[in-house]
């Protein structure tokens, strides 16, 4: 749009210790659509969402965080839904049809309390617990990972069903929200989709759409990935040597 200044968002998309997947969504969202946007990187690990600058932002202390010509929005699913309303950007993302749109608001809806919270949980006790030093506890872990997997039935069975994305025949901004949490659990070494065909091949086509956006923000998650991994392959072969 004609003088107006490209919009700054405030992200943390580096970060495998807290919920940084809204950041990723935001992100990939913005280079997709090809909005104008700089990107100030707030470190999480260091604090610096705590700072008196950040808190005036926003006082919860939380990313992501969107500056418009001095409009400042918090909370990944209004900063979403208000990039695809204010800038031309194809009309599958947030469709303007009232039953479509209330599809994918639906989904954001029921998101934060199901697929977010199970993601965030079994994070928690499967990477940051042990990172501090306690052992993750199996009972525990099976019950996470049962919950999770409550979720991910309506993922394919509610929400999904017959059709090639959460919301339809395109893409939307459920579909991006919803991969953005379920790539989270990589950091862990664990693939949570690996035995669901159909939620594979989900996210396959949500990969494809996104294209080089989505690797490249999820760039972090495929080197601890791959870091684990190689861990585990060497301390096999040694087991194997003895």
């Amino acid at each position: 749009m004609a003088g107006r200044q490209a919009v700054k968002v405030y992200l943390d998309i580096f970060n495998s210790y807290k919920s940084v997947q809204a950041c990723r969504a935001v992100l990939i969202f913005l280079k997709d659509n090809k909005i104008p946007h700089t990107v100030e990187n707030i470190a999480i690990r260091k604090g610096q969402q705590k700072t008196p600058e950040f808190t005036k932002l926003n006082p919860m202390q939380k990313l992501p965080v969107l500056e418009d010509n001095g409009f400042v929005l918090t909370e990944s699913d209004a900063i979403l839904k208000y990039l695809a309303t204010a800038y031309n950007v194809p009309e599958h993302w947030y469709p303007k049809l009232p039953e479509k749109r209330a599809r994918v608001d639906e989904y954001t809806a029921w998101n934060h309390a199901n697929t977010r919270t199970h993601i965030s949980t079994l994070f928690l006790h499967e990477v940051l617990l042990p990172r501090m030093g306690h052992p993750t506890n199996p009972e525990m872990l099976e019950k996470v990972l049962s919950d999770l997997d409550g979720t991910l039935d309506k993922l394919e069975n509610m929400f999904l069903k017959r059709q090639a994305f959460l919301c339809g025949d395109d893409i939307s901004l459920a579909d991006l929200l919803a991969a953005c949490e379920l790539m989270q659990p990589l950091c862990g070494g664990r693939d949570i989709l690996e035995t669901r065909p159909k939620l594979l091949s989900w996210r396959s086509r949500v990969q494809s759409a996104l294209s080089d956006s989505f690797d490249e923000a999820h760039a972090i998650v495929y080197r601890i990935r791959d870091n684990l991994n190689a861990d585990k392959l060497y301390r096999y072969s040694k087991q194997s040597a003895l």
